[in-house]
C-alpha cells in the first residue's frame, strides 16, 4: 500500500520543485532584468506544475489512495507555486525603488495575492475533507469551484506579465515601469480578492456542448490548429486569452445569477456561497 500511495507524492513534489525553481531562479537575477526569456521559463515550468497538480489528484483516485497526508501537501505546494512563485516573478520583474509608494503598493497586491491563494487552498482543503464521504458535495465540487482556483489565478498574472514583455507586447503596446506596476498590483488585488470569495467558477465537467459527432471532432481540430500555432507565435497571447477568458466567464455566469435572483433556476449552480 505504501508503495501505491507513494506515486502520487512524487508527482506532487515534482509539481513542487517547479514552483521552487521558479522562486529561486528569478531571485538570481537583478531586479526589473525579468527578461521575456526568464519569463517564458517560469510560465513554462508553471503549467507544468499545474499539469502536475491535476495529474497527482487523478492518479490518487484511480489508486485508490487519497489521503489527509496527500490532501496536505497538495495544498502546500500549490500555495509555493501558484500562490507565492507569481508573486515573486512580478515583483521582481519591476524595478521600483524601495521606500515610494508605488512599491508599497505592488508589495501590498503581491502579498494579497498570496494571502487570498493560502486562504484559497486552505478552505478547499476542509471542505474536501469535511466532503469526503458525502457523495452530494462530491458532486457539487465536481461542476463548479467556489473562489477562483489558483492555478487560474496564477497563469491568469503572469500571462500578462509575459504579454508586456514579449515582442508582440512590446510592439502593440508599451506601458510606462509605473504605469506597469499599477495594473500588477491591481491585478494581484482582484485576483486575490476572487481567490477568497464565494463567487462560483466553472470546472470542466459542468461545459458541456450539444454538438453532433462530426462538428465535435471538426470543432477540436480547428481548436486544436488554433492553439498550437498561436502557442509557437503568440504563446503569452493564446495563454492570457484562454485564462482570462476563463475567469470572465465565472464573472458573466456569477453575475447573471445574481440578476436572475434565487427565486429564479437559472443557473442555480452558480448561486454564491453564503458566509460562515
Amino acid at each position: 500500500m505504501k508503495r501505491i500511495q507513494f506515486f502520487p507524492h512524487v508527482i506532487t513534489a515534482f509539481g513542487l520543485s517547479c514552483g521552487l525553481f521558479v522562486i529561486f531562479k528569478v531571485n538570481m537575477i537583478e531586479p526589473g532584468a525579468g527578461t521575456y526569456q526568464v519569463l517564458f521559463v517560469s510560465t513554462l515550468l508553471l503549467l507544468v506544475a499545474g499539469f502536475a497538480d491535476l495529474l497527482d489528484g487523478v492518479v490518487a483516485r484511480a489508486m485508490h489512495s487519497e489521503s489527509s497526508f496527500g490532501l496536505i501537501f497538495d495544498s502546500l505546494a500549490d500555495a509555493v507555486s501558484f500562490g507565492v512563485a507569481p508573486s515573486v516573478v512580478t515583483l521582481k520583474s519591476l524595478s521600483l525603488e524601495q521606500g515610494t509608494p508605488l512599491s508599497f503598493f505592488a508589495v501590498f497586491g503581491a502579498m494579497l495575492f498570496s494571502i487570498g491563494g493560502v486562504l484559497r487552498l486552505v478552505r478547499y482543503s476542509v471542505q474536501a475533507k469535511e466532503g469526503g464521504g458525502k457523495q452530494g458535495v462530491l458532486v457539487d465540487q465536481s461542476k463548479h469551484f467556489t473562489g477562483l482556483p489558483i492555478p487560474a489565478a496564477a497563469l491568469a498574472l503572469i500571462s500578462v506579465n509575459l504579454f508586456f514583455a514579449s515582442p508582440q507586447g512590446e510592439r502593440w503596446i508599451s506601458p510606462s515601469l509605473e504605469l506597469r506596476a499599477i495594473i500588477f498590483s491591481s491585478l494581484m488585488i482582484i485576483l486575490g480578492y476572487f481567490m477568497v470569495s464565494r463567487w462560483k467558477f466553472p470546472s470542466a465537467k459542468a461545459l458541456h456542448f450539444r454538438l453532433a459527432s462530426t462538428e465535435l471532432v471538426l470543432s477540436a481540430v480547428v481548436i486544436a490548429i488554433v492553439i498550437l500555432y498561436g502557442s509557437l507565435y503568440f504563446f503569452s497571447l493564446i495563454l492570457g486569452s484562454v485564462m482570462w477568458s476563463y475567469i470572465i466567464l465565472g464573472w458573466i455566469l456569477s453575475i447573471i445569477r445574481l440578476i436572475a435572483g434565487k427565486k429564479s433556476k437559472t443557473l442555480e449552480d452558480f448561486e454564491p456561497d453564503q458566509e460562515d
